[in-house]
C-alpha cells in the first residue's frame, strides 16, 4: 500500500494538469498559474470553477464533462488522491480540468483577485471538537481568503452529511450578512428544484454516509 502510494505521488508530480504549491513558495509569492489560468493554462475566458479539499476529483470530473464550457480546479493537500481524478482527466483528454496539490490555507496564493467564479466544498472534515473551529473550512478566516479570490456575485456550494457542521456554517452566514441561495438539511428528500449535479454526482464520502442513511446537507451562498 505504501508503495502504491508513493507510485501516485511520483506520477502526480509529472502530470501535466497537476501543480504543486509548497509553505515556502505561498509565503514568499505564491503559485507561479497565479493570475494566469485564463491565458497559461486553460487558453480560454471560461468562468473557473473550485473544488476544495477534492479528495479523487469526483465532483471536479464530473462537473468537467457535464460543463465543457467552464474550467475545474480540484485543490487537495494529498497527492495519491489527486492522481485518480488527474489520471482520469487526461485519459479523457480534458482540457478544462486541473488539480493543485496545497493546503487551503493557501488558496489566495494560488488565485488573483476575482480570477474565480463559483467554488464547492465537498465533505470536508467537519472538525468538530471546538478546539478545531479554526479549522473548519467554512469559518471566517477562510470564507475571507475565498471572497477575495470570488468574482463580484461568485457563490459557494457545500455538500456535507455532518448537520451540526452545516448548522455552524449556516450560522456563519448569517451573522455575516452573507446571502443564502439555497439551503437544506436533506438534500435527496427535500422537493426543491435544483441541478442535477447536486445528486447525480457523488463523491466517495458522499455515497458511503447516504448508503448508511446519513441525511446530506446542502448550503449555497455569496459572500459578497
Amino acid at each position: 500500500m505504501a508503495k502504491r502510494k508513493l507510485k501516485k505521488f511520483a506520477e502526480v508530480s509529472s502530470f501535466g494538469n497537476c501543480f504543486f504549491l509548497s509553505f515556502e513558495q505561498a509565503r514568499d509569492a505564491g503559485l507561479s498559474m497565479k493570475g494566469k489560468w485564463h491565458k497559461d493554462y486553460f487558453k480560454n475566458e471560461h468562468p473557473i470553477v473550485l473544488e476544495l479539499g477534492c479528495g479523487k476529483g469526483e465532483y471536479t470530473v464530473g462537473l468537467a464533462k457535464r460543463y465543457p464550457d467552464k474550467n475545474f480546479i480540484g485543490v487537495d493537500i494529498k497527492g495519491n488522491r489527486i492522481w485518480t481524478g488527474a489520471k482520469s482527466a487526461i485519459e479523457n483528454k480534458m482540457n478544462n480540468v486541473a488539480f493543485i496539490r496545497t493546503r487551503i490555507d493557501f488558496i489566495d496564493t494560488c488565485f488573483d483577485e476575482n480570477e474565480v467564479d463559483e467554488i464547492w466544498i465537498t465533505f470536508p472534515d467537519p472538525q468538530p471538537q471546538k478546539t478545531r473551529v479554526r479549522n473548519r473550512l467554512t469559518n471566517m478566516m477562510f470564507l475571507t481568503r475565498y471572497k477575495k479570490i470570488l468574482k463580484m456575485g461568485g457563490f459557494i456550494n457545500l455538500k456535507t452529511d455532518n448537520e451540526p457542521f452545516y448548522e455552524y456554517s449556516r450560522e456563519v452566514v448569517l451573522e455575516n450578512n452573507m446571502e443564502i441561495l439555497d439551503a437544506t438539511n436533506n438534500l435527496y428528500e427535500d422537493t426543491t428544484p435544483r441541478d442535477e449535479e447536486l445528486t447525480n454526482i457523488k463523491t466517495y464520502y458522499e455515497k458511503l454516509f447516504s448508503d448508511k442513511g446519513f441525511n446530506i446537507c446542502y448550503l449555497k451562498f455569496r459572500v459578497s
